[in-house]
């Protein structure tokens, strides 16, 4: 049995990827050129803000006192549950030495990277989540320096909870400038901040594109595209929580593609009738988002069995990948490529997007394939070393020289020849090419 799509998508997220990456390298290079005060004529023409780039502690403080009560013992919440798994995942990781052969000893060590640059979207939504997730997974990782950047409303900056849950996650400042602008100023090191390493955070499609043309100079989380979600469903799945779960992803952005892979046709029909419901009781800007999501974007896809819509799901890589099936364990063991996993009815991308502690930072476009999340990883570097006893070198450097020569490197031979001499005088080494 072939698959069959009861509805295709018209669009894919790459539909208009490219349209944006002039206007962004030409930003870029301005802001690069001019500097601050560039930077500032892009903010007040993009963001219409004309407050404080820098945060003050004053400016922090009066944000702070904004928030309500309720929601700071919920943004505390979701911190201590991403703080916990941030701390488990770098116990994960540990210094390693070892003896090679005798003598020669190697290891390696993880090192944070000094200064992160967090973007935090602010522009369609007020992502305080993002802020939660960036600032305290490089906090954990151990960087010395951590900026958040949020693009600021033109009259009231910052949104206060987005400043609240910067601050409490410990960035050690908060900038009110957001797009291209915000993105060059962290990596140009601009208004007197460290130049960042890495560059982490979702944002439109203008932020991705200055993050896509700066990678190489500066790190980067990953390229990202517009979120998607993928659920497996099978038929002891409840049709009305799937088509809840699809549509609370739609809403995202008018292109953020959502998928329902099942082998039971006739929950895969019922989930189609159920969500242009859900859509239309939403507010105004989600339904409008998750109308064009759905319309131009959505596939619903019926599979020949579990193996098939296992397969299928590979294949797609997925963000965000749900299972509403039957034998959670098998799921769990035969899935390969997703961002993250959500067993069960009982989770949702949800959860994984405010509070479980995982992180909502995740490879987008099929890039599952080849990569994980956000993660207090993302921030260190895996970094090498060696040392070694004068005879522990001594057959590393027979195997170096001649290794080297056969390459035709004879420079590199030579730095091994010159030790052997020293260390060995009057002991005769061969150290040529020949067999």
């Amino acid at each position: 049995m072939t698959r069959e799509y009861l509805k295709k998508a018209t669009l894919t997220a790459k539909s208009d990827a490219s349209e944006v990456h002039e206007t962004v390298k030409s930003i870029l290079a301005d802001i690069e050129k001019g500097r601050d005060a560039t930077a500032l004529d892009y903010a007040k023409k993009f963001d219409k803000y004309e407050g404080n780039v820098l945060l003050t502690q004053e400016d922090i403080d009066a944000a702070c006192a904004l928030v309500p009560e309720k929601l700071k013992r919920d943004i505390q919440f979701a911190h201590d549950n991403v703080r916990r798994f941030a701390e488990a995942q770098k116990a994960t990781v540990s210094d390693v030495e070892v003896e090679i052969v005798p003598g020669m000893i190697a290891g390696q060590k993880a090192i944070p990277v000094d200064a992160a640059g967090c973007y935090v979207p602010g522009g369609r939504y007020s992502h305080i989540a993002s802020a939660i997730m960036t600032v305290t997974t490089a906090k954990v990782a151990g960087c010395h320096h951590i900026t958040a950047c949020s693009p600021p409303r033109p009259d009231t900056g910052v949104n206060p909870a987005i400043v609240y849950a910067a601050h409490i996650c410990g960035a050690d400042k908060i900038m009110a400038m957001g797009g291209v602008q915000g993105v060059a100023a962290m990596t140009f090191g601009l208004f007197g901040l460290p130049k960042a390493n890495i560059l982490v955070g979702p944002g439109n499609q203008f932020v991705a594109e200055a993050k896509r043309i700066l990678f190489g100079r500066v790190g980067i989380d990953m390229i990202a595209g517009p979120t998607d979600s993928l659920i497996l469903a099978d038929k002891t799945a409840d049709p009305h929580i799937v088509a809840t779960d699809l549509v609370s992803q739609a809403e995202h952005g008018y292109n953020s593609p959502v998928w329902l892979v099942t082998d039971d046709r006739d929950l895969a029909v019922t989930v189609m009738d159920i969500v242009p419901g859900l859509i239309d009781d939403l507010p105004d800007l989600n339904r409008q988002n998750a109308e064009a999501a759905w319309r131009d974007y959505a596939e619903v896809i019926v599979c020949a069995d579990r193996e098939d819509m296992a397969a299928c799901s590979d294949e797609y890589a997925p963000e965000h990948l749900t299972v509403q099936a039957e034998d959670l364990d098998w799921w769990l063991d035969r899935l390969t490529c997703y961002g993250s996993l959500f067993l069960g009815e009982e989770t949702t991308v949800s959860y994984g997007d405010k509070a479980t502690g995982t992180n909502h930072v995740l490879p987008t476009s099929g890039a599952a394939s080849y990569t994980g999340g956000l993660s207090v990883h993302k921030y260190m570097k895996i970094v090498t070393w060696q040392r070694a006893t004068r005879e522990g070198s001594k057959a590393v450097a027979e195997a170096t020289a001649r290794i080297s020569r056969l390459e035709g490197m004879e420079g590199h031979a030579r730095a091994a020849d010159v030790r052997l001499a020293k260390y060995f005088p009057g002991v005769n080494f061969d150290l040529t090419a020949d067999g």
